[in-house]
């Protein structure tokens, strides 16, 4: 198995970064990782959002005057230019050239959730994404400030609707549940008055802001501490919690490389995380490269993500339109701005229910055919097996195709076996090791013009295998 091709998923969506890692070392590939610069431009489908408040009262006034016609044009509107932002964001994640900063915007997208399904403004959206990928390797404590005065986090978890004498205690809830510190390692009026130092922190022009006719300005006790506590005094409290560092490690190696991951290693990490002051990036140099000399392969499920990337990848396909990809993703629970909770997806054992391996082996099928990636044949269901279509749910001579191209260097049959599976990271049984042969056989010819089709018939039938979904 090879170790680089484990490491350039597990820090990325494809191999694409294998030979980096060989070529540079662990540490010095993620130096250059942790190095990608910010981008701030705003790109052009978000022209038509809203993006102060005076827009949205200003849209929202539109839609109040218009037909029900018009309700539904601005709607669909709205919808269009977030599935943009979704191949926006893909494809982000399929071409840069350190795509680690991407993988750990997505880590940061499903711990501080805010869903556009909620939200209903897509600049907001925007807005909460680009604040993870500014501070994605910065400060864990910056960047909650950060995103809890957000207009997306707020409205996400109805501050807005927090005020003194009308007190809502959802982020004040989250704030500790999910953001920071877990369950029990805070107390209920610990919440009631968080909420109370949280109370007229509402929508603002470009960020959240206090509005004083709403602030609750009587001192709280907040974690043993009495005073008058905003948001930024409050998250200082926080982060001086026994067990602050703990829960964000364990939902790291999670994300990375354990579903289930050891408390020890938790607990070393937490640790280490303190003692830099909540750095994030001396904190993820050390997990990758400690983890990186570990025989840790087979130990997390391939998100949806992961793996539609790998294949995409893998195929040398060129995708000129990520909204179908965006869907596929969607069909396997893992919807980009649009969590099932505020508690995010599950990952681990989730991302594989019976339906969602049929569908993963229904896009293996449409992409290896080399059909375009669309959305009728995405939910074709006599592709789930590998079957061919029925002439009458669709004519493939009509269909357009799209170059699939697989890399693989010239052998016999067992040297190509021995390749594909070192490169799709699992271990090759004896049972494993016949069943390829027999589709590869010993008198395979490498020259023959049918040679790539041979060698692409055998990586479908690894990729179906139950090993490739695991990373």
């Amino acid at each position: 198995m090879n170790r680089n091709s484990l490491w350039s998923l597990r820090l990325g969506f494809s191999n694409n970064q294998a030979s980096a890692i060989e070529n540079l070392g662990i540490e010095k590939f993620l130096e250059q990782s942790l190095q990608v610069p910010f981008d701030k431009n705003i790109p052009a489908f978000l022209e038509s959002s809203p993006k102060t408040y005076a827009d949205l009262k200003e849209m929202r006034q539109k839609a109040k005057e218009s037909d029900v016609e018009g309700k539904r044009k601005l709607l669909k509107e709205s919808n269009d230019i977030n599935l943009d932002m979704k191949s926006w964001w893909i494809d982000k994640m399929l071409n840069d050239e350190f795509p680690l900063k991407e993988k750990m915007v997505c880590f940061w997208h499903n711990h501080y959730v805010a869903t556009y399904q909620k939200i209903k403004v897509n600049y907001w959206v925007f807005q909460h994404n680009q604040i993870l990928r500014e501070h994605a390797f910065g400060n864990f404590k910056e960047l909650t400030k950060q995103i809890v005065q957000s207009n997306a986090v707020i409205r996400y978890l109805d501050n807005n609707e927090n005020k003194k004498g009308k007190i809502n205690e959802n982020l004040s809830r989250e704030l500790l549940e999910l953001f920071t510190i877990g369950i029990g390692n805070y107390t209920e009026e610990d919440i009631q008055n968080g909420a109370k130092g949280l109370a007229g922190l509402g929508i603002g022009e470009d960020k959240a802001t206090y509005h004083k006719k709403d602030e609750d300005n009587d001192p709280i006790v907040y974690f043993g501490k009495k005073g008058v506590f905003k948001i930024d005094q409050m998250i200082d409290i926080i982060f001086e919690q026994k067990n602050i560092p703990y829960f964000i490690t364990r939902k790291i190696l999670k994300w990375f490389i354990y579903d289930s991951p050891n408390e020890k290693l938790v607990t070393h990490y937490g640790d280490y995380f303190r003692s830099v002051n909540f750095e994030i990036k001396p904190l993820l140099i050390k997990i990758f490269t400690e983890e990186f000399d570990k025989n840790t392969a087979g130990s997390k499920i391939k998100n949806p993500l992961e793996y539609s990337l790998q294949l995409i990848s893998e195929l040398n396909i060129d995708i000129k339109n990520n909204n179908y990809l965006a869907n596929f993703i969607r069909q396997q629970n893992m919807d980009l701005f649009n969590q099932p909770n505020v508690k995010g997806w599950d990952g681990g054992k989730s991302w594989l229910s019976s339906q969602m391996y049929l569908q993963r082996n229904n896009l293996l099928y449409v992409l290896t055919s080399g059909k375009v990636l669309n959305q009728k044949n995405l939910n074709d269901p006599s592709k789930m097996d590998g079957t061919k279509m029925d002439s009458n749910k669709m004519d493939d001579t009509k269909m357009k195709q799209t170059p699939v191209h697989l890399d693989w260097n010239k052998g016999d049959n067992k040297q190509i076996i021995a390749q594909l599976s070192n490169r799709l990271l699992f271990q090759v049984d004896e049972t494993s090791q016949k069943d390829f042969e027999s589709i590869l056989k010993y008198d395979f010819d490498e020259n023959a013009k049918n040679a790539d089709q041979a060698v692409l018939r055998l990586f479908t039938n690894m990729i179906k295998l139950p090993e490739f979904q695991l990373i």
